[in-house]
């Protein structure tokens, strides 16, 4: 039987970018030792305060279903978390709580994008960008950066390709580069959006692992709380991937229109675990920088183990838990790089080319292993670049 055309073309009929992923976890699999510096997943579990709270809820009974917009006490918790934190007032009624962020950015897609309207997005970009597009019916359209704008859009390309197009997607602090968008490439943004009468979709997961200069968000910019949607997650800064907590933030009556599409397709969020990520936001900014404490560490980290050579160079790692590694001295790809290293080394790392063309020759590094671990696979890394260049023609 045929499957329809959006399911069969969400990848675009081509690879995923996850390939050396799926490769170093059949090693394991197989019993090969293998260093996994290749997804953003904590080396620490959710905290157990907060898996108490889980489960004192849910064997206080809160396992039925749950409102479809989200429990009206963890709304209230976001909403109260992104006002205090912009300056931008926002209600419960601006909030929807979606299973995880990748929920968030499909629902996002799919409010502001009929078939066949054109969602531009950053490259390089998260994996999941341009089939989210493609599954909510969009035409997935990229603005190809440069290392050396430190992949940060410029004004004249954003205004460009946005002519005509329905959405912006912007991602900072930026997986996969690390880089934090400077206030001049976000205000670029905002007037792209004001001249393009374009919607912004924000993903701002990240918001709370910034290592230099501040996270802003583009709603709280003139003109743009009207036409931005933020999406928003628990996973990154409360170490709560598994239990697919997130939101989109926006305008009250588009925010109304979205909690329709939840209605008809995830149904909300399980009322136990909605208690938990709202006990979770309620022990403030302490807990969420205990959780990014290890990443603002292995940063440090890294920038000490790149002295003194210029194999390897980094991308500036501004946010995030991730270091952009330009391995171009090599003369590899950043794919024939991560595989060698594989091979060889057997440190699992994502080659640039999974986010887009702009960061060919490069490779992104998880920075999710123990100090002490990553220190080590960061210089083995090195040495095998090293190496690499040496023979290099």
């Amino acid at each position: 039987m045929k499957l329809s055309h959006r399911i069969t073309h969400i990848t675009g009929g081509g690879s995923d970018g996850w390939d050396v992923f799926y490769k170093a976890r059949r090693m394991i699999a197989d019993g090969v030792p293998v260093t996994e510096l290749t997804i953003g997943e904590h080396d620490i579990g959710t905290s157990h305060a907060i898996l108490e709270a889980m489960h004192a809820s849910a064997m206080g009974g809160h396992t039925g279903y749950a409102m479809v917009p989200g429990t009206h006490a963890l709304r209230k918790s976001v909403a109260a978390r992104i006002a205090a934190r912009t300056g931008v007032p926002t209600t419960a009624d601006n909030i929807l709580i979606t299973p995880g962020g990748q929920a968030a950015l499909f629902a996002a897609h799919t409010a502001v994008c009929s078939p066949g309207d054109t969602a531009v997005y950053i490259d390089p970009y998260y994996a999941t960008y341009p089939g989210t597009i493609r599954g909510a019916g969009g035409v997935p359209k990229a603005i190809v950066t440069s290392p050396d704008t430190a992949f940060q859009p410029t004004a004249e390309a954003l205004t460009q390709a946005t002519k005509g197009a329905t959405s912006l997607l912007v991602n900072t602090p930026n997986n996969p580069t690390g880089v934090v968008y400077s206030a001049q490439t976000l205000q670029a943004i905002a007037e792209a959006c004001k001249e393009n009468d374009l919607w912004l979709i924000s993903d701002e997961v990240y918001d709370t692992q910034v290592w230099e200069g501040a996270h802003v968000s583009p709603r709280s910019l003139p003109g743009m709380a009207e036409r931005t949607l933020v999406v928003g997650s628990m996973s990154k800064s409360h170490a709560m991937t598994g239990s697919r907590v997130g939101w989109i933030c926006g305008p009250a009556d588009a925010i109304a229109q979205i909690i329709n599409l939840a209605t008809h397709t995830t149904y909300g969020v399980a009322g136990y675990i909605q208690d938990a990520a709202d006990f979770a936001l309620n022990q403030g900014e302490t807990a969420e920088e205990e959780v990014s404490a290890p990443f603002r560490r292995r940063r440090a980290l890294s920038m000490q183990a790149l002295e003194g050579q210029n194999v390897v160079r980094a991308v500036p790692a501004q946010g995030a838990m991730y270091v952009m590694l330009d391995i171009r001295a090599t003369g590899m790809s950043g794919e024939e790089f991560a595989n060698a290293l594989l091979d060889a080394e057997h440190i699992a790392v994502m080659p640039g080319e999974s986010f887009g063309q702009a960061a060919a020759g490069h490779v992104r590094v998880a920075m999710t292993i123990a100090d002490d671990q990553y220190v080590d696979a960061l210089s083995r890394l090195i040495a095998f670049a090293s190496t690499r260049a040496g023979a290099a023609p």
